[in-house]
């Protein structure tokens, strides 16, 4: 998807992974990974001379918002890829959950902390995706990326193997942390930023999450795509042009902080001025 986007004619940069920098320990409500992606974003919004979009699926998409509310000069808005945000009493549960701790029970955590995380060959690693029904909708094209860049080989004293980059312990602990608080810290720290959201519409995830936090957010700004919740790497393609539409709308409204090119693109030319501070989302007081 990120090849499609910057086929389409945007600069795309991107961390490769979230909580594997010990600078950046995973903890509860995920402010150190929120952290991480402000210290990443800085530099690449002072190179550019412009202030970015932000976009993420799932964690990518959490992380992406709570930057914007802790960061509001780094974000000229935000796009959310089935990214679940978690409020009214599902919020509570979370809560309530990480306390006991029966979350790890409940969670996709449950999954992922016992998850193959090792094979002898990149092809075998192959043929255990290919297996899996959770890959069985996937572009082959992504999920040959996936086991490419996604594993990397292991030397030991037995010989070598290929091992998951992304650890499944931390994994675990990002899931098992999830945010529970974002009313609160949204009525903190309003956005001052559009936010728009594309999902999948047999996403489970978004079902499971509620949609009564996230419609006040988005404020309608909402593309469906058949799919699942990992519909970007199902339709990698039609994902970039949902992502393209969105932010080609969130482009068209007028940013008072700011002039930037009305391309938003690749053309780093132009004058880019501060002006008025622009209106603040809300969100509702009763919603905890």
């Amino acid at each position: 998807m990120l090849d499609q986007l910057r086929a389409r004619g945007f600069a795309v940069e991107a961390l490769e992974m979230f909580g594997h920098d010990p600078r950046y320990p995973v903890s509860s409500n995920w402010p150190n990974l929120v952290q991480e992606l402000i210290d990443f974003v800085q530099p690449i919004a002072a190179r550019y001379s412009q202030t970015p979009f932000l976009i993420g699926h799932s964690l990518g998409g959490l992380l992406s918002l709570m930057a914007a509310a802790r960061a509001p000069e780094l974000a000229r808005g935000v796009v959310l890829l089935d990214s679940p945000l978690v409020g009214g009493w599902q919020a509570r549960v979370v809560q309530v959950a990480k306390k006991i701790p029966l979350v790890g029970r409940f969670s996709p955590g449950a999954v992922s902390r016992k998850r193959r995380f090792q094979w002898p060959s990149v092809a075998e690693a192959k043929a255990h995706f290919v297996g899996k029904r959770a890959f069985a909708q996937w572009d082959a094209r992504v999920l040959d990326d996936y086991v490419v860049h996604g594993t990397v080989d292991e030397h030991g004293p037995h010989g070598s193997r290929r091992v998951l980059k992304f650890s499944r312990e931390v994994e675990t602990r990002i899931y098992n942390t999830i945010p529970d608080h974002l009313p609160g810290l949204l009525r903190r720290q309003p956005l001052g930023c559009p936010v728009a959201l594309v999902a999948g519409l047999e996403s489970r995830e978004m079902r499971l999450a509620g949609a009564s936090l996230t419609d006040q957010v988005i404020r309608g700004r909402k593309i469906l795509i058949d799919g699942t919740h990992l519909f970007p790497m199902e339709k990698p393609t039609v994902s970039a042009a949902c992502v393209e539409a969105s932010l080609l709308n969130l482009m068209s409204l007028k940013d008072k902080r700011r002039s930037v090119p009305e391309s938003g693109r690749t053309d780093h030319s132009g004058e880019h001025r501060l002006e008025n501070t622009p209106p603040q989302i809300r969100i509702d007081s009763q919603t905890p």
